[in-house]
């Protein structure tokens, strides 16, 4: 990412605030400065010892760079006047528009485009992690950031795309979002949302669900005509509830702790949720029936996500997910081209998960007919296009994932990592 640097040089040493570049195609740019009371001295009046007059400063500065951004950029050929031209073209903008307005451009790397006042302070060390879930407070993402992240800031979000939101627009440093369950299969919607938002798996965490019947103090199972829950955690528990006679109305909510803060917030004496005990303990509600999931090795597999990736590292246990679009030209034996090349290199392949391709959905294939004497009928195929997700069991250090990477690549119209992180060899 394209980005500038803007220096306030006096007689003593250079003070640098940082300004992106306004040739960014995708975000608008961005003015940012970094508070120094210690410097304030240094610029003469320019800024005092206050941070009013810092944030005053700031806004100057980020004036003469928008102003310099909007000049078009001049270019001079051999025989121009070289006099004129005081130094090369830099991300755009020519050097002596820049030493016109008193700054010096650097290319340098910024995170996500904000304003100052969306920016929070990334925590320094001893301070508490932000950790982004989906839910309420007793839900059970909140229980797996706490055991992702042991002592950290937990904050609640009401959709799954808000949590990657609040991670890239630095609202939170990290996000632990569910992508699979033993019994319910893949969490779809995560899946879609890794791949539109520019986001690392930095790690993952696996927690035991253990669902429970909650109901307001006083209702019995008898009375009830209405479950509600999460939808993953209806699907979980079918069986067991239809045994505990309880054929009523399932209805889906946002998610479990939500559904019995539900119940509760509106005395709800007909309904109960299916959530787990501590959201009893949070909400004043009773347990009507104890680990109702139809498999009491329930688990749930949750995702560690971050803006930055980790580094790879081999000695230790790691697993890397990919995503892929396969070439038209390969047609339908990609899924067996893939398996080979991890295969032929003793990788293990944990899941394989495909997707629609929401811009391309169906791909039309023209193919002649193929009777016999030539009496077959020409027409067009339409085939269904896939993205491809698959985790396999080694670290991008490791020069054979390298390579079966580099296998996949070569029949793939679109590759990316979503990330090279340890697995979760905690006991559950």
């Amino acid at each position: 990412m394209a980005a500038v640097l803007a220096t306030a040089t006096t007689g003593h040493k250079s003070i640098p605030l940082t300004v992106p570049s306004a040739k960014q195609t995708r975000w608008s740019p961005i003015r940012r400065c970094v508070y120094r009371p210690e410097a304030s001295r240094l610029f003469h009046g320019a800024v005092g010892s206050n941070r009013a007059d810092w944030q005053s400063a700031c806004a100057i500065l980020s004036s003469k760079a928008a102003t310099v951004s909007q000049q078009p950029p001049q270019h001079h050929d051999a025989g121009g006047d070289a006099g004129h031209h005081l130094g090369p073209v830099v991300n755009d903008h020519d050097s002596y528009s820049a030493a016109a307005a008193g700054l010096d451009f650097v290319p340098i790397q910024l995170p996500q485009p904000l304003t100052i006042a969306d920016l929070s302070p990334a925590p320094k060390h001893g301070f508490q992690l932000r950790v982004a879930y989906q839910g309420v407070p007793g839900a059970y993402s909140e229980a797996a950031a706490a055991k992702a992240y042991p002592s950290c800031e937990a904050i609640p979000c009401d959709q799954f795309e808000v949590a990657f939101q609040a991670v890239e627009f630095w609202v939170a440093d990290r996000a632990v979002l569910p992508v699979e369950n033993s019994l319910g299969g893949s969490i779809h919607r995560n899946y879609d949302l890794l791949l539109r938002h520019r986001v690392h798996i930095v790690g993952e965490v696996q927690l035991p669900v253990h669902l429970c019947l909650l109901a307001l103090p006083g209702v019995r199972k008898e009375e009830l005509t209405r479950v509600m829950s999460h939808p993953q955690a209806l699907s979980e528990c079918e069986h067991t509830s239809t045994a505990l006679g309880l054929n009523v109305a399932r209805d889906a909510f946002d998610d479990t702790a939500g559904a019995a803060e539900y119940v509760v917030a509106n005395g709800l004496q007909d309904t109960a949720a299916i959530a787990s005990a501590r959201a009893a303990e949070l909400y004043g509600l009773e347990v009507l029936a104890d680990g109702i999931q139809d498999d009491q090795g329930n688990m749930t597999r949750f995702v560690m996500l971050a803006r930055e990736p980790v580094v790879p590292r081999a000695d230790r246990p790691f697993k890397t997910s990919i995503v892929f679009v396969a070439r038209h030209r390969e047609g339908t034996s990609v899924l067996s081209k893939v398996l080979l090349a991890f295969a032929i290199r003793d990788i293990g392949l944990t899941k394989i998960e495909s997707r629609p391709h929401r811009q391309r959905p169906i791909r039309m294939e023209d193919e002649a007919g193929n009777g016999s004497g030539g009496g077959g009928v020409a027409g067009t195929a339409k085939h269904f296009e896939y993205v491809f997700y698959v985790d396999f069991q080694a670290s991008l250090a490791e020069p054979r994932a390298q390579n079966a990477l580099a296998e996949v690549k070569e029949f793939s119209s679109f590759l990316r990592v979503l990330g090279s992180y340890p697995m979760d060899m905690t006991p559950t």
